[in-house]
């Protein structure tokens, strides 16, 4: 009983130090998204939603731009140690983005519309922005 005692306290006492991790990763993506809503509306772009969520996951920004309805990644870094911030969004990223676009798009009940994936790469320590429009094609 004392070693199951022992190994649960164990366990707990990991995920609490876990947590400040957890919470800091958090708080660094907001603070990128909020430099990125930013930097689009200065660019001309209409925010019509923010943290898009359903069970498939998750799009950080929805908006219009020329009346093009844009699905948005926004990726912050605070150095470019493990690269720059739109190389993290490989092709597994990609799919599901274009899943949970499809998703949005009939929960809007939106038809026909002009629309596109871009990118906002935010570097956390300057504030500085590069939106990259049409930053992959849909050709699954």
């Amino acid at each position: 009983m004392e070693i199951f005692k022992s190994f649960f306290t164990l366990i707990f006492r990991r995920r609490q130090d876990l947590l400040p991790l957890v919470i800091h990763k958090n708080s660094l993506g907001q603070k990128g998204e909020e430099i990125a809503c930013k930097a689009l509306e200065k660019e001309g772009y209409r925010i019509i939603e923010k943290n898009f969520r359903c069970r498939q996951g998750e799009i950080d920004i929805i908006a219009e731009e020329k009346e093009i309805l844009c699905f948005i990644e926004v990726k912050a870094r605070s150095s470019e140690k493990f690269g720059l911030p739109e190389e993290a969004v490989r092709k597994w990223k990609q799919k599901k983005l274009l899943t949970v676009a499809v998703i949005y798009l009939e929960q809007k009940k939106i038809k026909s519309r002009d629309m596109r994936f871009d990118i906002v790469s935010v570097d956390l320590k300057t504030k500085k922005t590069r939106i990259i429009q049409n930053a992959f094609d849909v050709d699954f």
